[in-house]
This record gives structure tokens, sequence and C-alpha cells, in this order.
């Protein structure tokens, strides 16, 4: 009789199989996360691009209601969508600030729209526009000079400009002899429709909080920091070694930190007005995020004057750059270590404590630049080239000095924000 033989698969072959499915998931999604850190900020903007549009698509209902519409009328509901385009910004806090501001402006500018109009309506004939053209004049001329108040200017620009606009048009609305209150109502009530779908989509759909930018922003600042400060010690002392080993390109950090002013006080007065959410209470102490920023961007600047000093010195005194090449870099890696634990803190929305681990690696780094600046003490500084030595050594402590004064903010900030201690 013949045999008949029944193969039976290797369970080490299936097992092997599954880990290579599971190898290439990994290696799938991890190309997946890669891809979606470096394009970011432009999947951010997509989304945002998709979020106005949806906001576009429900205002625009109202012309699809035809109860709604003929209630309204076609001039007072374009002004639901002109809301949505002129309001929505790319963070939540943006949008909201907004929108408040042309409400209040609308209300203002409304108000006494009205008021010329009914004025002028009550006068009659030719009193009629004589009215609303002085009042016009009047109302206008004076709003644009308060424009121009640097305080109003910086911060009630918006709202100002929409108070002369809604003015203008519902007073000269009453010229017509139409009802100016009615008027006035309607546009009111489409502003408020248009308002509340901006808010509803931006707060609700992919919020893009500015709190949150701010946050990690300030966060990934001590990095770059902390990564200048080695470059730059260590291109200042193997620079015969490595001419091309951490070029002054190191010092971006440092330029980014100091051209970040204009963007962090934009997200911090967006993220003022912010409701709570996430990590972020309602009374979140974001005037302290300023402070940390204004504290970085003088470190930036302390740790970007060593960049003068970095091809210096010359022949004559390279014995004694060897002499305190040792407590510098040990000294430096003591700064680099303290920011990035600084920054890990905020990120991590942690409480610092000085006193446990940053205080002391800031006393080693003092120590280490007290004893390196031993030689300058006992006046070996024969020429230029010397100072310039000296001046590098001055310069660092300086970054201690900074470093100190940064972790008081940053522990400030932890207890008023009611951080989480370890």
């Amino acid at each position: 009789m013949g045999s008949i033989v029944i193969p039976i698969p290797d369970g080490d072959q299936g097992f092997t199989h599954d880990i290579k499915q599971e190898k290439k998931f990994q290696a799938s999604l991890s190309s997946t996360i890669s891809f979606v850190q470096k394009n970011k900020d432009e999947i951010r903007k997509v989304i945002h691009a998709i979020k106005v549009g949806i906001a576009l698509v429900l205002v625009s209902l109202v012309y699809f209601v035809d109860t709604f519409y003929k209630e309204v009328g076609d001039d007072n509901a374009m002004w639901a969508i002109m809301t949505v385009v002129v309001i929505f910004e790319f963070h939540a806090g943006a949008t909201l600030s907004k929108g408040l501001y042309r409400g209040a402006g609308t209300v203002v500018g409304g108000g006494l729209g009205s008021l010329a109009a009914i004025l002028g309506q009550l006068v009659g004939g030719i009193g009629n526009p004589v009215v609303v053209g002085v009042s016009l004049f009047i109302f206008g001329g004076a709003a644009t000079y308060v424009r121009l108040n640097p305080n109003i200017k910086k911060k009630y620009d918006y709202g100002v400009m929409i108070s002369i606009l809604t003015f203008n048009l519902v007073s000269v609305s009453g010229l017509g002899g139409e009802s100016v209150i009615e008027i006035a109502r309607e546009r009111f009530l489409m502003i408020v429709l248009g308002f509340a779908i901006c808010i509803c989509t931006s707060f609700f759909v992919f919020p893009m909080w500015a709190s949150d930018e701010l946050h990690d922003s300030t966060a990934s600042k001590f990095e770059g920091l902390a990564s200048s400060i080695e470059g730059c010690v260590e291109k200042y002392f193997n620079e015969k070694e490595n001419q091309s080993a951490r070029p002054i390109a190191s010092f971006k950090g440092c330029i980014s930190v100091l051209n970040s002013k204009a963007k962090d006080e934009s997200l911090l007065k967006f993220a003022k007005w912010e409701p709570p959410h996430g990590k972020f209470g309602l009374s979140h102490p974001w005037e302290k995020y300023q402070k940390i920023g204004e504290t970085l961007r003088e470190l930036a600047a302390t740790i970007l004057s060593l960049e003068g000093s970095v091809n210096s010195p010359g022949e004559s005194l390279q014995a004694l750059k060897e002499s305190i090449k040792e407590p510098c870099e040990a000294a430096g890696s003591s700064l680099a270590r303290a920011l990035r634990e600084i920054g890990e803190c905020i990120m991590k929305t942690r409480r610092c404590q000085p006193g446990a681990s940053i205080a002391p690696t800031l006393k080693v780094a003092r120590q280490e630049l007290s004893q390196a600046m031993a030689p300058f003490k006992l006046g070996k500084l024969d020429n230029a080239e010397g100072f310039a030595i000296a001046c590098f050594v001055f310069t660092l402590m300086g970054v201690v000095e900074k470093l100190e004064d940064l972790s008081k903010e940053v522990e400030e900030l932890g207890e008023l924000a009611g951080f989480l201690q370890d």
C-alpha cells in the first residue's frame, strides 16, 4: 500500500512570520510618526484650512433655509459669512478675541449709528442727511484719532475699526426711511451666528491652542541653548583637532531664541483668551512665560557673546588654554545638563526644585569655573589674547548666574500653576 504523507507546518516558521509582520508594522508606524513630526506645521495648516471650509459651509446654510433667509434678507445674511471670513484665525484664542472685539465694536457702532439715524429721521427733510453727515464726521474722526494711540492700537484696534464700519453702515441705512433698529438687530444676530459657528468649529474640531504652542515652544528653547553651550565649548577647546566640529551653526539655537520675542508675545496674548483645557487651568500664570522668555533671551545673548572668543588665542597662550580646558568642559556639561533638566520640568509640567538637583549642578559648574579662573587671578594676562581667554571664562560664569535666575523663575511658575511634584 502506498503511504500518504501529511505535511505538518513548522510552528517556528509561523512564529517567524508573525515576527516579520510585527517588524513591518513597527517600521511602517515609525515612518508614519517620523513623517508627521517632520511635516507637523504643514499638517496643522491643512487642518486649519479644512476647518475654515467647514465653517463656511455651515454658515452658508442660512441661504438654504427659506424661512430663516426670508426673515433676515440677503443683505443681512451676508454678514454671517463675512464674520466667518474675517474672524476665523489659526489659534482658538485668536478667533475668540477677534470675535469678541467684533461683537463689542458692532454693539458700540450699531448703537450709536442707530441713535444718529433716528435723530436724523426725527429732524426729517434736508436735516436728515445733514445730521447723519455731521455724526459720521464726528464719530469717524474721533474713533480714528483714538486708533492712533499706541496702547489702543496694540490691543483694541480691530474693535475700534469695526465700530467705525458699523456706525457708518447703520446710520446711512436710516436715510432710506428703513427701520434702523430692525436692521441693527438683524445684522447683530447674523454676526452672533457667524461668531458661534467659528467658535464651535475652532474649539471642538482639532483645536489649535496658542497656550499649548507657547508652552511647548518655551520648553524646546532650553534644548537649543544647551546644545549651543556644548557646541561652543567643544569648538573653543578642540579647534585644532577638528575645524569642522560643531561650527558656529551651533549658535543657531541662540539666534532662534533671540528672534522669538514677537511670536511669544502674540501667543501669550491669545493664550490668555483661551478657556481652561488640558493641563492649563483658569488662572494659569501666563505672565511667567513672558518673564521666562525674557530671561532665556538674555541667556542666549550671553552665550552668543562667546562667539568672539572662539578663534582665540594664538600659539603663545595655548598652554594656558589647555590648563583650563578640563574645568571649562566640565562646567559646560553641567550647564547644559541643568538647562535640559529645567526644560524637561516645563515640558512635563513638573515642579522644578532647584535645591534638589539643579542648584548642586550649578554649584559644581561655579566651582569648576572658579578653578579655571585661578591663573587669571594670579596675573597671567600678558596680552590681548590672554584677556580673550579670561573673557571666555568670565562669560561662562555669567551663564551660571543667568541659569540661577532662570531656575527661580521656573520654580515660581510651577508653584503658581500647581505643577505636580515628583
